[in-house]
């Protein structure tokens, strides 16, 4: 079988429609990938997705994350029309807002033979890349996820959150 992945340009979407679209897209992939395994003299095509879009204001707490950290109260978030979601990916406080291009793969990394340990290491070095083009210099921080700026000077700051859920 090939290896399908479609990509998909959601624009400016509420983060809880474009969540619930990214829940049924998964439980679709893990349900056809428990078919194949169970019938696989009848198995289907599995097709990863690639969803790109912009959110309005809105702050979500990984499954790894503190609520305390949300160092904004509910008040705050009403007066800037900030919405707050729990999720169940990895990750602590991410905010996600107007002019930020957020990316949601829905791959299956097993048959790409990668642990998820080398699929985050893949999602970084792809943005490092990415960025790269644009006259950025990304890099990895020791013991942090994700893509970082200025890793060896004062002003180390985050340019790209990775949370993920398999």
């Amino acid at each position: 079988m090939s290896n399908i992945t479609i990509y998909e340009d959601l624009k400016k979407i509420d983060y809880k429609e474009a969540w619930e679209y990214q829940e049924t897209l998964f439980k679709s992939l893990v349900d056809l990938k428990l078919f194949n395994r169970e019938t696989p003299s009848a198995a289907k095509e599995v097709i990863s997705r690639l969803l790109f879009c912009e959110h309005n204001h809105v702050y979500t707490l990984g499954k790894s994350g503190v609520q305390n950290n949300l160092l904004i109260n509910e008040a705050f978030l009403k007066s800037i029309n900030a919405t707050f979601y729990k999720i169940d990916r990895g990750g602590d406080i991410t905010y996600h807002g107007d002019g930020q291009i957020t990316g949601y793969p829905i791959f299956d990394i097993e048959a790409m033979n990668l642990s998820i340990k080398e699929y985050i290491h893949n999602l970084e070095e792809a943005i490092i890349l990415t960025i790269a083009d644009y006259g950025i210099k990304g890099d990895r921080l020791e013991g942090s996820t994700g893509v970082w700026l200025d890793v060896n000077g004062a002003n180390t700051r985050k340019i790209c959150a990775i949370g993920v859920k398999a």
